[in-house]
This record gives structure tokens, sequence and C-alpha cells, in this order.
């Protein structure tokens, strides 16, 4: 299966390439350090300027949140999740770290496959 990965679109010039690969990329937004043994917010949003379709044969059907080569979480969604319209897929991961982080989320287009996010690190403090 081709993993897909954002690329910036700030450099792509056709609006619709622009629209294709923003509205599948996940993206991960969380603090850049984390207190060790403290529950952290890790956000996996799908789309950051453009809304995703939630059609029964079209939507994001899965988000999971990587540490690395190790899946700290993952959550399914049904079409239909977002109300049958567009719209940018987000959930809110909670993990309790103990050592440095290279988190990665994974999204799964039902019409356009797989997506993988930028690496975001994470600094643990005692």
């Amino acid at each position: 299966m081709k993993i897909n990965k954002y690329e910036d679109i700030s450099q792509i010039e056709r609006e619709a390439k622009r629209d294709y690969i923003d509205r599948h990329s996940a993206f991960v937004h969380c603090e850049d350090v984390a207190k060790k043994g403290e529950k952290f917010t890790v956000k996996v949003q799908v789309g950051d300027e453009y809304l995703h379709p939630d059609d029964f044969d079209h939507y994001i059907s899965w988000i999971q949140l990587w540490d690395g080569e190790k899946m700290l979480a993952q959550t399914s969604f049904m079409a239909g999740a977002l109300g049958s319209a567009p719209g940018q897929v987000e959930v809110d991961f909670y993990i309790v770290p103990n050592r440095k982080m290279k988190l990665t989320a994974a999204a799964f287009c039902t019409k356009h496959g797989l997506w993988h996010s930028d690496e975001k690190l994470v600094e643990i403090a005692e």
C-alpha cells in the first residue's frame, strides 16, 4: 500500500492538488515538552485548511498515534461521524510518557488510502 505524506501546500500551484494533499494529511498538535509520568494530550487532526468529505463511501475511517515504530493508540470512525458534512476529523489522545518521543500520526481515507504526518519531537521533563 502506498503511504502518502504531507507536502508544503504553499509551494504547490494547482488548487486541486493543494486541496487533495491538505484534506487527507494528518497533523500532530501537542506541547514540545511533557512531564514524565503525567497525562499528556496529543491532538491529531486530519486536514488543516481544507475539509474532508464525510460520505458513506469517502470518509476518514481511522487515526493512529505512533511513537517511532510503536503504535500508542487508535480510534475508528464510521461514515456520518461528522454529520455527513465535510469537516476536519480530530481526536485527542491521552498518553503517559516516560521518555523522549517521536510522534507521528496515520490516517486512513476509504477512497484515497493511508496518509502519514510529519514527525513531532517531544522532550521529557522530570
